[in-house]
């Protein structure tokens, strides 16, 4: 059995039998665990041990362990600081933001394999333009090349751990107002100035970035397609014009931005068809059910290797893991930095 194009969450700290049945469907290929699945490393290590026992090839797990407010998985893991955090490091002295950024990619990383995570869906991507709410501080800087060195750090100290990283929100949420979740959002901007937005990817994606996630966004200048359902922002722009080869992910399937393409089959449909290797559907098991009972889709060997491609690497974990001196070091020094009162430069110097 392969690995089933969709990601799907559970309901609470224990696999339940229905849930068991769900995860060994075919179209399943991964789990996504929210906050209301931890309570401890103990219980979710167990948790995660359980969905791997459920079939072969094992179920991918992934988190959204960014830091600062979306953090899903809080006691016994370090407190991870928002990216505009590194932001402003970089801004006092580039040199230890790039430094910091790798050692908060890898404390990340090192903890999630640790209780059985294959990745995080980080880093944050978007531009801090100072007006989308629901991004805020999860950005990093409103400097493209400043984004892409801090980012490029993250995924680099990631993947010393052993994990790919998964980039969002593409190609860009920052220039919006409104929250996916709750309303489909619009950007008007033409292509040439959403240039900008995409330019942190590129470092990314030569630097062997694993995984990207699309925005629920309309470029309604650009594409009239929401972009998490549209074949010209993940082929043409994303495969074909930036060279991405890793795996593409849909948002959360069940966000009201997605809802233009219609009805839950609908839009799992439209999001696979359009070039996403794997569909997040989240928080809503009625919607599961019911593409799970009637999406019909033909095996894509090559979106299989591609998310294959993001099992998380133990021997590279095992060079420094979980509760080594090497990470007992990663706490100390992130502490220290963050116990140290960032300089505002104000521009005068």
């Amino acid at each position: 059995m392969s690995l089933g194009p969709l990601m799907i969450d559970l309901a609470g700290l224990e696999l339940q039998a229905d849930e068991t049945e769900l995860l060994r469907h075919p179209l399943v290929g991964g789990v996504i665990l929210f906050s209301r699945n931890f309570e401890s490393r103990e219980q979710v290590r167990a948790l995660t041990d359980r969905i791997r026992a459920c079939r072969d090839p094992a179920l991918l797990i992934a988190v959204d362990q960014e830091g600062g407010r979306v953090q899903r998985f809080r006691e016994g893991f370090t407190e991870l600081p928002p990216l505009r955090w590194l932001g402003r490091m970089h801004d006092a002295d580039p040199g230890r933001g790039r430094s910091l950024g790798l050692l908060t990619g890898r404390l990340m990383a090192t903890e999630l394999m640790d209780i059985g995570a294959d990745f995080s869906f980080a880093p944050v991507v978007d531009l801090d333009y100072g007006v989308c709410d629901v991004i805020g501080d999860r950005a990093a800087h409103p400097d493209p090349d400043v984004v892409a060195a801090l980012t490029l750090a993250v995924m680099q100290g990631m993947r010393q751990a052993g994990m790919s990283a998964v980039a969002k929100h593409f190609p860009g949420h920052g220039a919006v107002t409104g929250d996916s979740h709750h309303v489909l959002p619009e950007d008007s901007r033409d292509y040439t100035d959403i240039l900008d937005d995409l330019r942190p990817y590129s470092s990314l994606i030569a630097d062997g970035l694993g995984g990207i996630m699309m925005a629920h966004i309309r470029y309604t200048a650009v594409d009239l397609e929401v972009a998490s359902l549209s074949p010209f922002w993940m082929q043409r722009v994303l495969r074909d014009e930036l060279g991405f080869s890793g795996s593409i992910f849909s948002d959360d399937l069940s966000m009201a931005g997605a809802a233009a393409a219609g009805g839950p089959l609908r839009r799992t449909q439209a999001a696979l068809e359009a070039g996403a290797d794997m569909a997040l559907i989240c928080n809503d098991r009625a919607f599961v059910e019911r593409v799970l009972g009637g999406l019909h889709l033909p095996e894509s060997i090559a979106g299989h290797a591609r998310l294959a491609a993001l099992r998380s690497n133990k021997q590279r974990y095992a060079e420094a893991k979980y509760g080594s001196t090497e990470w007992q070091d990663m706490c100390t020094t992130l502490a220290q930095a963050r116990a140290t009162p960032v300089l505002e430069l104000d521009g005068n110097g």
